[in-house]
């Protein structure tokens, strides 16, 4: 009886620490994939800080090429004003040379 006893004591033994086992491995996997995920997130948050970078680059240049744009079309609103000055201007000297 105590023979059978130990035997069942000693599979009870093997069984539980080799169940132990099986959890710890199942925890590190666990741990393995929660490492992976923070770093996973932490590369995509890299690289939507890098994202957010460039587009403030870009929406910085496309406010200096409005800018500019401005510049532009209020240069030729007053070469165009100057031409239409010009051309008023020599439309009343012609019709004065014509009247005399």
């Amino acid at each position: 009886m105590i023979k059978n006893l130990l035997k069942v004591s000693a599979i009870v033994l093997v069984l539980g620490a080799a169940s132990g086992c099986v959890s710890q491995a199942s925890v590190d996997e666990a741990t393995a994939t929660a490492n992976t995920a923070a770093s996973d997130a932490a590369a995509a948050k890299s690289a939507a800080e890098a994202a957010r970078a460039a587009a403030d680059a870009a929406a910085q240049a496309a406010a200096s090429a409005q800018s500019t744009a401005d510049q532009a079309l209020s240069a030729a609103t007053e070469a165009q004003a100057c031409c239409d000055a010009n051309r008023d201007r020599m439309e009343k000297m012609f019709q004065k040379s014509m009247s005399k």
